[in-house]
């Protein structure tokens, strides 16, 4: 058996769960062909201290059937306890789904058929414009519908009946952190054979609402300088990443 389809790894970080796998994609879409169900949370250091003082989103983590390693502080964290790990950012791994989501013979992680999307979240008309992108970048793109994430109460379980109706393979959500997390907790029930994958502001970037960093940025782990260089209102919740750094250098002490 492919290692992509044995079971994966388990590491963790303060007291969460990393997955590592050599082929996330190929092993999603196995469990799709499969017809099981998967919530991939992609973990970073701030979603890391957050957890520490949100108990239901550590749990949600916790049950997550996936969790990547997202940031640069969860492959430094690892890193100072001899485990060698690939970042594998979450627009990236979406990317690489979306990309694969129709049959190709000569894949022997293919689908076995067109695996329908869904794309939930953002501001009104970013997500459409992002749907719209991809449609262009992967012609056939199965994409069954698209919703922004301000929905009222009272529009809420009409979009729930939607999601039921469709049953979509793959279902992004960008609703950010954590906010996505405890959401598709809440909600995979009505799609109980799809992978759930929160995306943060995802749609933004594919939309063209926002740019993601230089590439030289990210590969020196470096692409949360440029965040808050687009959002300097987050620097309240950067403060997490220095305190997640200390809390690994104790922790690896320990």
């Amino acid at each position: 058996m492919p290692e992509s389809f044995q079971m994966p790894k388990q590491l963790t970080v303060l007291g969460l769960p990393v997955h590592l796998l050599d082929d996330y994609p190929g092993w999603l879409i196995q469990r799709l062909n499969q017809r099981k169900g998967v919530h991939v949370v992609t973990l970073n250091a701030e979603m890391s201290m957050t957890a520490e003082q949100n108990a239901a989103l550590a749990t949600v983590i916790r049950q997550a059937d996936l969790v990547i390693p997202d940031g640069a502080g969860v492959v430094f964290y690892l890193g100072l306890r001899g485990k060698r790990v690939r970042r594998l950012p979450g627009i990236e791994l979406a990317e690489a789904l979306l990309r694969r989501s129709l049959p190709a013979p000569a894949d022997s992680f293919s689908p076995s058929r067109p695996l329908k999307v869904f794309f939930y979240g953002g501001a009104p008309g970013v997500c459409q414009s992002a749907a719209e992108v991809w449609q262009q970048r992967v012609p056939g793109l199965a994409l069954v519908g698209t919703q922004h994430g301000y929905l009222t109460p009272e529009e809420q379980p009409r979009f729930r009946q939607t999601l039921k109706d469709l049953q979509p393979d793959i279902i992004l959500v960008g609703l950010g952190v954590p906010r996505q997390e405890m959401w598709i907790a809440e909600h995979r029930h009505l799609c109980p054979e799809a992978v759930w994958i929160g995306v943060g502001g995802s749609f933004d970037i594919w939309s063209g609402t926002k740019t993601r960093a230089p590439k030289w940025l990210r590969e020196n782990h470096l692409e949360w300088v440029y965040r808050l260089y687009q959002e300097p209102w987050r620097w309240r919740r950067m403060m997490a990443l220095p305190k997640f750094a200390l809390r690994a250098l104790v922790h690896s002490r320990s």
